[in-house]
């Protein structure tokens, strides 16, 4: 079950929150419970045994370690080997027996297995509750509702944010309600709506029509007109997909971090990752990074360490050569970076722009394309246009004037408009005001029949 899908918003929305407010306060975080492990089970009926499971083991090891004196190292180590360990099976077995054989010619069998729905997201949450623990940043939590909770909790479950228990252990215990609360969380889930449906939907059906040509049909221009529409279409899926659970979040009265910051108005590719998932971003940065040893060891080190980041982050993604290479791409940038590029790259602001969004650009295609030959045939039409003008395709049936309108609207709201917005001297009186509401209902209204209308409700971040 999405959140941009009918039956969210028709059905099981309206039921959660009025038993959500109807049952007492003890009761509250059990009830957000049962709901969440359905959501779950909706799309995932038997790897929420899976989930369960886990909850059981990290809970009981929680304990252990919260009242062990000497084996916390040998607890924590065991957890985060049971974890990645499960991570490993679902999602990358798989890829590691094709890496294999492709690398020495062995033939291990390939096991297909179905990938639970958001297990990157809840493995990483789960890590960061244990990890926290065995440093001393609080108690292991006694109450099983309320780690099971914080570890299965719908709106994050599937796509983030990631969320940390430190950051969510007293609103576990005691978070405020209040109406002004919940507008806020409304007006948050409209506006991330608007983002998916209105906006991202639309975009990616004009990229998976480009994505499923014959290569000899795809010309310079197309290359370049799709990789700007998926550049848009993966933020405005992910960002909306990140407004609705922070709006969801303030509506059950939990507060979440920010995932995303205008990343397209970054003049470094290193700003750019301080914009773009900023809780995954900040996760790497606290549980790897700096465990590795940050850059207090030396320029080398701090090379190698940034290297070591990238290369998880893009498998984080994906079991596949695609992401390892993004991964790998984007972390090169950032050593650049520090090695005397971004120096030189700040004589002139215009130039820094320019080149962060190409090289985000260039990125997205390889994490876009199904498979590396096809990104480098993209990469390839993009950076010589000249010599790919014949297509038998007719372009308008790939690109009509809803996706080209839907584009441009796309790069104004990226940023450049809400930059621009809040110089006016009446950008404070926005918010909450009657033509914000009427704004919100327009969102509603028009995502509503865009939905009734249309089946086509890709969400990227499933694979993940």
């Amino acid at each position: 079950m999405v959140f941009s899908s009918l039956i969210f918003l028709w059905l099981f929305m309206p039921v959660v929150l009025v038993g959500y407010y109807i049952v007492p306060d003890r009761f509250k975080n059990f009830f957000l419970l049962l709901v969440s492990l359905f959501f779950y089970a909706w799309g995932e009926p038997v790897y929420v045994l899976l989930m369960l499971a886990s909850i059981l083991i990290n809970w009981l090891l929680g304990i252990l370690m919260d009242g062990s004196t000497r084996g916390n190292k040998l607890i924590l180590t065991a957890d985060i080997i049971i974890n990645i360990g499960l991570l490993v099976v679902f999602k990358y077995l798989g890829f590691l027996a094709q890496t294999i054989n492709a690398c020495f010619g062995t033939a291990i069998p390939v096991v297909e297995i179905a990938l639970p729905i958001g297990i990157s997201f809840f493995t990483f949450q789960i890590l960061s509750y244990e990890i926290d623990l065995y440093r001393g940043k609080y108690r292991a939590q006694r109450n099983v509702i309320n780690l099971a909770l914080y570890i299965s909790f719908f709106p994050q479950l599937i796509a983030g944010p990631i969320v940390k228990y430190k950051d969510v252990n007293e609103q576990l215990k005691n978070r405020v309600h209040s109406p002004q609360k919940a507008m806020e969380g409304i007006r948050r889930f409209l506006y991330g709506l608007g983002k998916k449906v209105l906006l991202a939907n639309v975009l990616a059906e004009c990229v998976d029509r480009v994505y499923a040509l014959d290569m000899n049909d795809v010309t310079g221009w197309m290359a370049w007109a799709v990789a700007i529409m998926y550049m848009l279409e993966i933020y405005y899926d992910f960002s909306g997909y990140s407004d609705m659970a922070i709006g969801l979040g303030k509506i059950f009265g939990f507060d979440f971090q920010e995932n995303f910051n205008y990343p397209y108005l970054s003049a470094s590719i290193g700003e750019f990752w301080r914009r773009w998932h900023i809780s995954l971003s900040t996760w790497f940065k606290e549980y790897l990074y700096i465990p590795l040893g940050g850059n207090r060891k030396g320029k080398a080190r701090t090379y190698l360490n940034l290297f070591i980041v990238f290369v998880v982050t893009g498998l984080w993604h994906g079991a596949s050569m695609n992401f390892l290479l993004w991964g790998i791409y984007h972390g090169v940038f950032q050593i650049a970076e520090r090695l005397g590029l971004k120096k030189i790259l700040e004589r002139c602001r215009i130039l820094s722009y320019i080149y962060t969004a190409a090289v985000v650009l260039f990125g997205w295609v390889l994490f876009r394309a199904e498979t590396l030959p096809q990104a480098l045939d993209m990469m390839k039409r993009m950076l010589i246009p000249w010599q790919y003008p014949a297509t038998s395709v007719i372009w308008q049936q790939l690109f009509d004037h809803r996706s080209v309108f839907t584009a441009a609207a796309g790069i104004i709201g990226c940023g450049i408009f809400q930059a621009f917005v809040k110089k006016l001297p009446a950008a404070d009186r926005w918010k909450y005001s009657c033509a914000e509401l009427a704004y919100c209902a327009a969102i509603a209204v028009f995502s509503i029949a865009a939905l009734a209308g249309n089946t086509y409700n890709p969400f990227i971040y499933f694979r993940f």
